[in-house]
């Protein structure tokens, strides 16, 4: 958590919002900031506070926490519970905000369904352990054995 390095979150801010396809003064009227201090911000000659950033993030559709990261208030190595691949999509300037949240989507149900979204990572059997785990894991030996279908 060095020192704030305002002049990327300007950048940062400025690619946002032009893939927002937000003039300055719309982004400004919709973070409730004014017009010169937004323009300062984005020119890397003005920081904003903890709350400034989290009212453009608002306006923006974008994380806070993405913000924070990039203004160097918050340290992005949380990685393993999937804010790096959330904020890589979130920050991707070369997606709109409707593929971001459906990418968002999809790797959040393949959290789930790999048992990370929620639960615990890896604890525990799994549920349906009944047959064995070869026989879901490896079908091609199971046929070619005559496995099932041998009677």
């Amino acid at each position: 958590m060095a020192s704030l390095n305002v002049g990327n979150l300007g950048e940062f801010l400025r690619e946002q919002r032009r893939t927002a396809q937000l003039s300055l003064r719309q982004l400004a009227d919709a973070a409730g900031v004014s017009n010169p201090y937004l323009s300062q911000i984005e020119r890397g000659l003005r920081k904003p506070s903890a709350e400034i950033l989290q009212q453009l993030a608002k306006a923006l559709r974008i994380s806070a926490e993405t913000l924070y990261v990039q203004a160097g208030i918050l340290d992005e190595r949380r990685a393993p519970d999937g804010t790096g691949v959330q904020t890589a999509i979130l920050t991707d300037p070369s997606l709109n905000e409707r593929q971001k949240q459906v990418l968002l989507q999809i790797y959040e149900s393949f959290r789930k369904e790999n048992g990370l979204g929620g639960g615990a990572p890896d604890g525990g059997t799994a549920p349906r352990s009944g047959d064995g785990p070869e026989d879901g894991d490896q079908p091609h030996e199971t046929e070619a054995d005559g496995g099932p279908h041998a009677t």
